[in-house]
């Protein structure tokens, strides 16, 4: 077809239930089984999930195909893609209800489901593994201070580390979701259509589609050391779980404690590689509380403007009165990336948020010593964050350090 070939698109609200010929059975023991997820436009026929590969990205793409940049029929060249290390299949994959919000075959699209691809089928990977180097100040600035050596293995003279990294796009099962949240699977479907201003139909029109490929960021998990020793339990398992703050992680904002966090975890991973054991740092696309950047810009807004300035005791009642709720996060579904990577025992956990903790140990992920941040990393304007995130139950207690006396000074002061 030519790029510039008129189309006629005809849109309808009740298409009819077809016979799936790629029916999807979750949480079966073998991806012959269970079946290929299968998101692709090019071939409407053989889909088998609501909305289409890519998540956020997949709107781009839409904008590529409208410019006339891309074709529609374009179909991925994924020769010498696979995965370069194993990771699973681990018990976890099979066990009822344990991952429900990513495709814990979706790194091994290619390997197991070769012969379809071949036939035609136009069948995506949803995870991606690949090694790189990270390279970041502030590892080399402690490294010049002589409290990271280099090993030459994790870390190098440069100040490279060596990680193993996973790109995971979401991959929702909705019945699972549902469960999660203590909910039906019809008030579910029925709020996301609503929710989505009616963007999926198929949600409420296709119940036999039980999978749904959501138009939001995905996880990247870094792993430094063997990947194949996160699920063995004797091996010390450092791990920091990390959501998106770009102001702080990207640009250094200093009136939270993201990058100082996210740094910390890096650095305690390194150490947990070269001592024998492994690091983990997980990086969830959830910005601002997944409420989303222009939203948390107006709550700071909304904190420095009030009545006394910033404070920690209106810290999060600024957050709902713009928001309508604290934080969207519901860290709920924040443990299957764990399940993939086989982990059941977590010796070292950097952070003290109570909602990851919990989170974890409700999915039956055991939890040793919990690390909280140094008080020295924790920037002046970021003392508010964190007062009022222990004043709510945030943070655990034992740990954490009272910022207020430690930097001396009152906590309205900016």
């Amino acid at each position: 077809m030519s790029l510039n070939t008129p189309r006629h698109i005809r849109l309808t609200s009740h298409p009819e239930p077809q016979a799936q010929r790629w029916r999807l059975r979750w949480g079966a023991a073998d991806p012959a089984t269970r079946g290929p997820v299968i998101g692709s436009v090019t071939r409407p026929a053989d889909r088998n999930v609501i909305g289409t590969h890519g998540g956020s990205y997949s709107l781009y793409r839409a904008l590529a195909v409208s410019a006339g940049a891309l074709s529609p029929l374009q179909r991925p060249d994924l020769a010498n893609t696979h995965p370069v290390a194993a990771i699973g299949p681990h018990p976890q994959w099979m066990e009822p209800g344990r991952i429900v919000s990513l495709d814990p075959w979706g790194h091994l699209a290619t390997e197991a489901f070769g012969d379809a691809i071949a036939e035609g089928i136009d069948i995506r990977p949803t995870i991606a593994v690949t090694r790189a180097r990270l390279n970041l100040a502030e590892l080399n600035a402690e490294i010049a201070r002589g409290r990271l050596v280099p090993d030459g293995r994790v870390l190098h003279p440069g100040g490279d580390v060596s990680v193993t990294k996973a790109a995971v796009d979401p991959v929702w099962w909705l019945p699972g979701i549902a469960e999660r949240f203590q909910t039906s699977e019809h008030e579910l479907r029925r709020t996301l259509f609503e929710q989505t201003g009616g963007m999926y139909p198929e949600l409420v029109t296709r119940p036999d589609l039980e999978v749904f490929l959501p138009p939001i960021g995905g996880i990247t998990v870094y792993i430094f050391g063997d990947p194949a020793a996160l699920a063995d339990r004797r091996v010390p398992l450092t791990c920091r779980v990390h959501d998106e703050c770009n102001g702080s992680d990207v640009f250094g904002s200093d009136i939270c404690t993201c990058r100082p966090y996210l740094l910390h975890g890096i650095e305690e991973s390194v150490r947990a590689a070269q001592q024998g054991g492994v690091g983990l740092v997980v990086y969830n696309r959830k910005e601002g509380r997944a409420l989303g950047e222009v939203t948390k810009f107006l709550v700071y807004n909304a904190r420095k403007r009030q009545q006394g300035g910033d404070q920690a005791a209106t810290y999060f009642e600024r957050t709902e009165c713009v928001a309508g709720v604290q934080d969207a996060r519901f860290q709920q579904l924040m443990p299957d990336v764990l399940h993939w990577l086989g982990i059941t025992r977590i010796h070292r956990l950097v952070s003290m948020s109570n909602m990851k903790h919990d989170a974890m140990v409700a999915q039956g992920i055991e939890i040793g010593e919990r690390v909280p941040i140094p008080a020295d990393r924790v920037p002046l304007d970021a003392s508010v964050e964190m007062e009022a995130k222990k004043a709510a139950g945030y943070y655990a207690p034992e740990g954490a350090a009272d910022l207020a006396t430690t930097i001396g000074r009152p906590l309205g002061e900016t």
